[in-house]
């Protein structure tokens, strides 16, 4: 029996079985993709620390900063553990070999990142997170952590509210596996292909742990959160990492004229560009007065980017940007010690409501987060392990979900769910985005409710068992659509402006609505509530 199954292999998934398999449990990560994969990747501009106190910076500010940014959603005392911890990270990471861009002294580099007036954010040119995540995957090859790659989570196995195991789909076969284990960590990564086109994430970012999570009877919070990066490139949705405006680029409009402080909060950026674009303008990155050297030094990654996917030169031309769902707050309800409501069960990462991020987050913290709390996780999912007994797990429900997919194989595919994915992905950037209000919130919630029979009963064309694509996002999808109706009915609930949740019928935010949002499964319906901050 394993002692601890981490699901999900990005950097909050490996750092927590690193902590686990250090503590001596015997560990398995199992993931949808490959570590290589993950949505950390994304990550590209930097990781937040406070590496020296003096007059420029120091704990208290960067504590500061990221309570101001969560909008009085965060937890001051796992903000404060989170900022304090920030330096013992980054060393650690440093030591394990994360190739960190140095200076004249060399000393790790740091540059300024938005939401506040500290030089704090530590990066790797501008593949940060990727360096960090290819450092963490070398180091669990090193200490012989065990990997099952391309399964898909579909169920958590939940008795008295104790789980005790989790029931994947092999994707190369089809073939329905369970594990059973003394504790489980969900490191599966955020929700915001929900925003399907119009996100700067990988496909794969569907929200699987969290819908498990949530159908197991665990709690989510923050569901209506999501931030949306200021710079994608137009059309693309590829990121233009917050590292270009922290460099000093500018965001001009049609008439190459400054219309907003670039380094603001990130919900406060998408907005004034989206506004823009709606009165008929278009917006441009200008980073053309930093010259080509500093270009490559410290962002040679979206330079490339820009040039394959654009045709365009940064030290020349202005970029078109966008925003792009990027980011989501919300996730499963965790404590300090990164425990969920379900007995044995954790979680890390952008899966998590961790208390750090709030209403808003700050850019440099993410990676910061997975990191700190994968340490957190990983070793109370170990400390929890030590004293538990091997258990057996009836298979009953690997039988009943086997015949489910065949049920599924066998219907008609008379109508394709791709196109309602990608109208609902749409559906949600206009009406559940940026700007809301309940009109319009409403009409994303009717059209969700007026395809659940169709969705319910969608088959697919592809009929094999050998890596079928159809199947797994078919499933996918019906995680978002779960993921949907969280958002669109929490964000109803909160009759206020927060944060990344802005509501032009509501344009204030209201001390009654400074607390978290709950969402939890009351059998077959979702109960949205709100509780205090403790």
């Amino acid at each position: 029996m394993i002692d601890v199954l981490v699901i999900g292999s990005g950097g909050a998934g490996l750092t927590a079985a690193l902590k686990a398999k250090e503590l001596g449990s015997k560990v398995l990560v199992v993931s949808k993709t490959y570590p290589t994969h993950s949505q950390t990747c994304q990550a590209q501009g930097g990781i937040n620390a406070v590496l020296k106190e003096d007059e420029q910076d120091s704990v208290e500010n960067y504590i500061n900063d990221t309570y101001k940014a969560s909008h009085k959603l965060g937890k001051i005392e796992n903000i404060k553990l989170f900022c304090e911890k920030s330096k013992e990270t980054i060393t650690w990471l440093d030591s394990i070999g994360v190739p960190f861009s140095r200076d004249a002294n060399a000393n790790i580099a740091q540059r300024k990142f938005g939401g506040t007036k500290a030089k704090r954010t530590c990066y790797s040119s501008d593949y940060t997170g990727l360096k960090i995540l290819h450092t963490l995957y070398d180091q669990c090859i090193k200490n012989s952590i065990d990997f099952l790659n391309e399964h898909l989570l579909l169920e958590l196995l939940v008795k008295d509210s104790k789980v005790n195991g989790a029931i994947f789909l092999n994707i190369e076969n089809s073939k329905i596996i369970q594990i059973e284990t003394k504790s489980i960590i969900l490191a599966t990564g955020g929700y915001a292909g929900v925003y399907h086109q119009c996100t700067t994430n990988s496909y794969s970012s569907t929200g699987d742990g969290i819908a498990a999570a949530y159908k197991a009877g665990a709690k989510l919070s923050n569901m209506e959160f999501i931030q949306f990066h200021p710079t994608s490139l137009e059309g693309k949705n590829i990121l233009i990492s917050e590292s270009a405006r922290g460099e000093g680029g500018y965001l001009v409009d049609s008439k190459e004229q400054r219309f907003i402080d670039e380094l603001r909060p990130r919900d406060e950026v998408a907005r004034a560009i989206y506004k823009k674009q709606h009165q008929g303008d278009k917006i441009y990155l200008d980073l053309r007065h930093l010259g080509l050297e500093k270009i490559e030094a410290v962002m040679p990654q979206e330079r490339k980017l820009v040039y394959d996917f654009m045709k365009l030169k940064m030290e020349k031309d202005l970029i078109p940007v966008s925003p792009s769902a990027h980011y989501t707050m919300g996730g499963i309800l965790t404590t300090i010690d990164a425990k969920t409501t379900l007995e044995n069960l954790y979680a890390c990462g952008e899966c998590a409501q961790s208390g750090i991020h709030g209403a808003n987050r700050l850019g440099g913290n993410s990676l910061l987060e997975i990191v700190t709390f994968g340490k957190i996780a990983g070793e109370n999912a170990a400390k929890n392990s030590k004293n538990k007994e091997t258990f057996e797990v009836e298979r009953r429900r690997v039988q009943e979900i086997e015949k489910e997919l065949e049920e599924i194989l066998k219907k008609e595919c008379k109508t394709s769910f791709y196109s309602t994915k990608n109208e609902l992905g749409k559906l949600f950037f206009n009406n559940v985005g940026l700007f809301r209000e309940k009109k319009k919130m409403q009409k994303a919630l009717d059209y969700l409710e007026n395809k659940k029979e169709e969705i319910e009963n969608f088959g697919i064309a592809d009929k094999s068992k050998i890596h079928n694509k159809n199947l797994i996002e078919l499933l996918e999808f019906k995680n978002i659509y779960l993921i949907a109706q969280l958002i669109v009915k929490s964000a109803l609930k909160r009759e206020e402006s927060r944060g990344a949740h802005y509501r032009v019928d509501f344009e204030n935010e209201k001390e009654t609505f400074d607390k978290i949002s709950i969402s939890l499964k009351k059998e077959e319906n979702i109960d949205i509530l709100f509780e205090e901050i403790v």
